[in-house]
């Protein structure tokens, strides 16, 4: 069983930690676009607002399974294949994308108006805004979002596995549901809750640590 369970494992870590990467790569900036140009706002632009809003929803309403087979021409484009481990980083960071833009405006919206005024009437720029004000206060809030936005791409690298993402889901599914090896499905679930569960546990102490400093 092990043979089986500590490669999807690593296949899982591998799926998860670069889709989150490249996720945070899309989602971040969004993010900080969508608070900056809000009404009132140190960059006020509420038209481009209202289409990252919009876009964004769009987005987010649609189910992981059919984004993933939407995205499966783009996978083969940028990874030369649109089913298995590397393939499905593709869409697990384009699902990812807009639910880190909305976990970022979330957090950011968070910080104290007062202090960025107070940055703005010391002469701050707006990525000195952004980037030594918005952000270190907001850290705490981030890296909690950061840990569900992996948290969730853990569940949707399961679901991947269901049409050939590989994995601890794949392995799941092919091995324990259609295998009817019950045992490897209960060992593979109980793996995948020990992750999220370790995963957890270190966002919420970084994010305390982070707090108290």
């Amino acid at each position: 069983m092990a043979e089986l369970i500590i490669p999807s494992l690593l296949e899982t870590l591998y799926m998860v930690f670069l889709s989150t990467f490249f996720s945070l790569v899309i989602g971040f900036p969004l993010g900080v676009i969508l608070v900056i140009t809000e009404k009132n706002n140190i960059w006020e632009k509420p038209v481009l607002n209202k289409i990252l809003n919009s876009i964004i929803n769009i987005l987010r309403s649609l189910p992981f399974i059919i984004l993933m087979i939407i995205v499966f021409p783009i996978s083969r484009i940028i990874v030369g294949q649109s089913i298995g481990t590397t393939a499905t980083i593709v869409p697990l960071a384009i699902a990812a994308g807009p639910f880190v833009a909305r976990v970022i405006e979330s957090s950011l919206k968070e910080v104290d108006k007062g202090v960025i005024e107070l940055s703005l009437s010391m002469g701050a720029t707006i990525p000195e805004i952004i980037f030594k004000v918005l952000i270190p206060e907001a850290m705490p809030s981030l890296i909690l979002g950061i840990t569900m936005t992996i948290i969730n791409l853990i569940g949707y690298s399961a679901m991947a596995g269901a049409i050939g993402g590989g994995g601890l889901g794949n392995v799941a599914i092919r091995y324990g549901l259609y295998g009817y090896k019950y045992d490897i499905m209960w060992v593979s679930i109980f793996v995948i809750v020990l992750l999220v569960q370790g995963i957890q546990y270190l966002g919420n102490k970084l994010s305390t640590n982070i707090n108290k400093k």
